[in-house]
């Protein structure tokens, strides 16, 4: 049976998700960055929330689960490496545990950097990625907590699922990382047809998630440090470690001026 997905606005520029196993009504948030507008979310739908699915310990990302739990009483899932500092916890998943909603399995992927503990939730039968902070469209996070070393390899589990994989990530970005991603690679094809593609849905009001995951392994500069255009982009030799590539790529982000 499949996966109903619904995308929402939250606080400035969170995305708010639910997913929605058909087969047996079980309702999960992705995260809980707001939770009057997760519960006015679900009663539009008619869904009762059963659980709801934490990435990692930012207050834009968990804000919300006293509401959640008070009001719909739903079993909150979330990374055992930071629960001391997510309140109510109850679930505690790391590396290679499965979720279960209802029919539906989530994976769980360590994907360390943005926060030490942060995780990333996979339905690997419905090809569904839920990244938060750790990949974004044509981007990634801040690298707030870890290393560039771990933070790359935990990318690179991403990487290696299916092209048609859908990424739903943790917030709108994708305009200003599409600006950054132009400037070190200015004559990838599939980053200019995406770049186009992002201007248009912005303008229109649209949201540029979700989007394929082959799209973002062609043309998300984060996920091609291991190329020998982007350690040249950096000043880098051709033949540098990629995780070099990939600090350098960070802080070059980190210094950029989106216009």
């Amino acid at each position: 049976m499949p996966l109903l997905i619904d995308i929402f606005p939250a606080r400035s520029d969170n995305f708010g998700y639910l997913v929605h196993d058909v087969a047996t009504g079980k309702t999960a948030a992705i995260d809980a960055p707001d939770g009057k507008t997760i519960r006015e979310a679900a009663a539009r739908r008619g869904w009762t929330i059963s659980d709801v699915f934490i990435t990692h310990h930012h207050t834009d990302h968990v804000e919300g689960i006293p509401l959640l739990k008070r009001e719909t009483g739903a079993t909150i899932t979330g990374p055992r490496a930071e629960a001391s500092k997510i309140l109510g916890l109850e679930v505690l998943v790391a590396g290679g545990d499965v979720v279960k909603l209802g029919e539906t399995e989530f994976i769980i992927i360590e994907t360390p950097g943005h926060t030490l503990g942060h995780i990333a939730y996979y339905d690997p039968a419905g090809r569904h990625l839920f990244s938060a902070d750790a990949l974004f469209s044509l981007g990634v996070g801040r690298m707030f907590e870890g290393k560039p070393g771990p933070m790359w390899e935990g990318l690179l589990q991403l990487r290696a699922l299916p092209d048609d994989t859908l990424v739903y990530c943790g917030h709108e970005y994708t305009l200003a990382n599409a600006q950054f991603a132009l400037s070190v690679d200015p004559r990838n094809a599939a980053l200019n047809i995406r770049a186009a593609e992002v201007k248009r849905l912005r303008e229109s009001g649209q949201a540029t998630i979700p989007v394929g995951l082959g799209i973002e392994k062609a043309a998300n500069p984060f996920l091609r440090a291991d190329q020998p255009v982007l350690a040249k982009a950096m000043g880098l030799a051709p033949d540098a470690a990629p995780e070099l590539v990939f600090a350098a790529l960070r802080k070059a982000k980190d210094d950029f001026k989106a216009t």
